[in-house]
């Protein structure tokens, strides 16, 4: 509702404009445009075929050039885009080592350090999502993985499991914000950015929020103490600390290739997979059957991804031959409000389209349109992609349509209403709102790393 509400104010805007003479903007196209999507999106019809569907009929109610006789070069740019073959890669990798145990040793030698901290398990839900996170470049990955190793460490403990679905939600939304995310492979095809320079952008704000989650679990175990384990002598967490070895190495490897400019965020992909597979072979799991079961959950998930980047490449083409991105960027630049209040409304938008439409989608669909406005405004594209990326990890944890939120629930040992998990998140939402908050108000956090190694 509060996504239809803001885009009933941007065409009531529009229309006020267009009659008092201001900037002309496609009202027509645009009232179409919004009607069919939600009238789809509203019946369950799947993103991708809503997508494909509205840029049909795009071309065949407002474009003079049959939309066929262009499609397929359209579709094929894409597709055969070097930097798009990173994401299923990376897919690949998460899928080997979920299947490998890799993510079971991680959680127990993040334990040994943080479990005597106010709020005990619950730092190393946030710590081992982070972790994983820079390896897996993918926020749902992250959280059915790690999920799936933290939730049976608090079955019969008196943890809050509000608190425990929530930060494990938390955590994993940290997974395409932690480099090597694939929402900055997506936006950087998009916006024609580096995707290195995001990847080194994003350290910093993923620093800060990952902090903000622990500072919000400190209050919660200050407020609700329980009884700390017994304290181990150091040469004992110095031995648990070895199981956080093939780990460490596999993010040096991919993290490190690509901050050392060696590889490429595909090739580092590519080394991601080969070291994955070397670790599980090691642990003694690397099996045809373990191998097969990757290959066809990442074959299924990119399937999904392609599909939606198919029908958004086809409908952003016909919008912009038919001028919709470029007068509404002139539109929204010509109103009489400073940069930063054009800026948050474009982050409320993304904020209500988070109540109701998946990330990628997200940022597949409004980049386009919004990316001229930002660089128009004389943001910097890198800093804007970090953020966009934020308000996409801020959907995954948004009720009611939070993906990561939905994944934990059906993972839950014992069955519990979803208001759990959507109660458990609003706190770490809350965090994530001061980070972007604060990037607003200091660009730097994200652009100081750039400026300092490019």
């Amino acid at each position: 509702m509060i996504a239809v509400l803001v885009l009933l104010v941007l065409l009531g805007v529009a229309l006020a404009t267009a009659v008092t003479g201001g900037p002309a903007v496609p009202i027509l196209e645009i009232l179409v445009l919004v009607g069919v999507f939600l009238l789809f999106f509203g019946a369950g019809v799947h993103v991708a075929a809503v997508l494909g569907i509205l840029g049909i009929l795009v071309g065949l109610t407002f474009s003079d050039r049959p939309w066929w006789a262009f499609a397929g070069q359209t579709l094929w740019g894409p597709s055969s885009n070097f930097v798009l073959v990173a994401v299923p890669l990376f897919l690949l990798m998460g899928e080997i080592l979920l299947r490998a145990g890799l993510s079971d040793r991680l959680y127990r030698a993040l334990n040994i350090w943080l479990n005597r901290l106010p709020g005990g398990l619950l730092h190393t839900n946030i710590a081992s999502c982070a972790v994983f996170s820079a390896i897996s470049g993918s926020s749902v990955a992250t959280a059915a993985t790690m999920g799936s190793v933290a939730l049976p460490y608090f079955e019969g403990t008196r943890y809050s499991q509000r608190m425990v679905l929530g930060s494990l939600a938390a955590g994993g939304a940290l997974g395409n914000l932690i480099p090597p995310g694939i929402t900055f492979i997506l936006y950087g095809l998009i916006t024609e950015t580096s995707v290195g320079a995001l990847y080194v952008a994003a350290l910093l704000p993923s620093i800060l929020v990952t902090g903000l989650f622990t500072l919000v679990i400190l209050a919660h175990g200050i407020a609700h103490p329980m009884q700390r384990p017994p304290p181990l002598p150091l040469a004992a967490k110095l031995r648990g600390s070895v199981q956080l070895i093939p780990t460490l190495l596999l993010m040096l490897l991919v993290l490190g290739s690509i901050y050392a400019g060696l590889a490429t965020p595909t090739e580092a992909a590519a080394l991601g997979v080969v070291g994955a597979a070397v670790f599980a072979a090691l642990e003694g799991r690397l099996t045809f059957r373990l191998l097969h079961a990757s290959a066809e959950a990442t074959a299924r998930n990119t399937a999904l991804l392609g599909l939606i980047i198919f029908g958004a490449y086809v409908l952003n083409y016909l919008l912009t031959s038919i001028n919709v991105p470029q007068a509404m960027a002139a539109f929204i630049a010509g109103l009489p409000l400073p940069p930063w209040a054009i800026m948050a409304c474009i982050l409320a938008l993304y904020l209500a389209l988070g109540t109701f439409m998946e990330g990628f989608s997200m940022i597949i669909t409004t980049v386009p349109v919004v990316f001229p406005i930002v660089t128009a405004l004389g943001y910097d594209p890198i800093w804007f992609g970090v953020l966009v990326t934020m308000m996409v990890e801020i959907a995954q944890i948004s009720p009611p349509d939070g993906t990561v939120m939905y994944v934990l629930q059906g993972m839950r040992p014992r069955p519990g209403p979803i208001t759990d998990v959507f109660a458990g998140v609003v706190p770490f939402l809350g965090a994530y709102l001061l980070a972007v908050a604060l990037l607003m108000i200091w660009p730097e956090i994200a652009l100081w790393l750039p400026r300092m190694m490019y």
